[in-house]
């Protein structure tokens, strides 16, 4: 099969690599239909984010069924399915205790960091990752759930609450996702991005809502009358400046990941403005459920704006600004295998 694996160049690379097959009893080998290109996969090629060269990136995915182990009773070739990419062992002490998010036997199972993920024409995962798509999702909006679950976890460790405000830092399609979720759940929502084109692609995905609840800033508005209850910082490496959005008594939830981001935080300002600094982390996986419930009331679907053949990934990444000294040139770009065929 065709696939896109990482160099140690910090490049990928378009090769012939071997099909999965469900080996064990419980795999599930998935046909990609389109995988959505993350902020992780950005961040690794920019050498913000680590990940092992050799390994098929992606991790966004959905698709058809191809073949089940043995074992599998919920799932049949054909099927259309959404994949969960955030893997648990379900044994370990932090597993036993419900944080499946924070299993201590993560390495090798990161998917498109440290295991084959889903740039590519099919990949294989246990069945309890595999959920069924509902009838009447399309796979744009379907390919954003993981996103949204991402989004859901954040919020909810922000214990956002209706009526309150939210300022969300970056709008890329992980920001746009968090204003979408945080206006469902009855917020007030300001996005804050500096990019011109993403500001416009903002306020376009915006632009039907009839409650006004969402709007679009520059940083240099960010000087704001109305400042957020919960902060969510999407970009993961401003959180000096979200803590400047912070209302007193605020809530400032870090979710984008840089590992090479630092901050200056001054202790006495946190406790005389009462401010709360919170990370989520990865999200538990009994969050995924929801949000394939919450995508269908959430037109998510509208983030997508380009979609690229796995032969144009160089194109694909430069859209987001991924090549030195390109600019956003979209919002959400997915990659579509040749032998997914027709996705609709």
């Amino acid at each position: 099969m065709k696939a896109l694996i990482l160099n140690q160049q910090r490049t990928i690379s378009l090769v012939d690599h071997p099909k999965p097959e469900a080996d064990a009893p419980t795999d599930i080998v998935v046909r990609v239909v389109q995988t959505g290109i993350c902020g992780t996969d950005r961040s690794v090629l920019v050498g913000k984010f680590p990940a092992e060269p050799g390994v098929v990136m992606g991790h966004e995915a959905v698709g058809f069924v191809d073949s089940v182990g043995s074992a599998v009773t919920g799932h049949q070739p054909g099927d259309r399915v959404i994949i969960n990419p955030t893997l648990y062992c379900g044994g370990c002490p932090s597993c036993l205790k419900g944080h499946w998010d924070f299993c201590v036997n993560k390495a090798g199972t990161e998917v498109g960091l440290d295991l084959d993920g889903a740039f590519a024409e099919y990949i294989r995962l246990p069945e309890r990752f595999i959920h069924a798509m509902p009838e009447g999702m399309d796979f744009d909006r379907a390919v954003v759930v993981e996103p949204l679950a991402c989004a859901l976890n954040n919020i909810e460790a922000g214990d956002l609450r209706a009526g309150e405000t939210a300022v969300i830092v970056g709008g890329g399609p992980v920001g746009v996702v968090c204003a979408m979720a945080a206006q469902h759940y009855g917020a007030r929502v300001l996005l804050i991005e500096p990019d011109p084109y993403r500001q416009e692609l903002c306020r376009k995905v915006f632009a039907q809502s009839d409650d006004g609840r969402v709007s679009v800033h520059a940083p240099d508005e960010a000087e704001l009358a109305e400042r957020g209850d919960v902060v969510i910082d999407t970009v993961g490496s401003l959180l000096e400046q979200s803590l400047g959005y912070a209302a007193t008594r605020g809530r400032v939830v870090i979710m984008g990941y840089n590992s090479n981001a630092a901050a200056t935080v001054r202790p006495l300002e946190l406790l005389q403005r009462g401010l709360r600094i919170i990370g989520a982390g990865d999200y538990n996986s009994q969050l995924f459920p929801k949000a394939i419930e919450l995508a269908q009331w959430l037109p998510l679907e509208k983030l997508v704006t380009h979609r690229f053949p796995l032969e144009e990934h160089e194109a694909a990444f430069a859209a987001l600004a991924a090549a030195p000294g390109t600019p956003y040139s979209a919002l959400k770009v997915v990659l579509v295998p040749d032998s997914s065929g027709d996705p609709a």
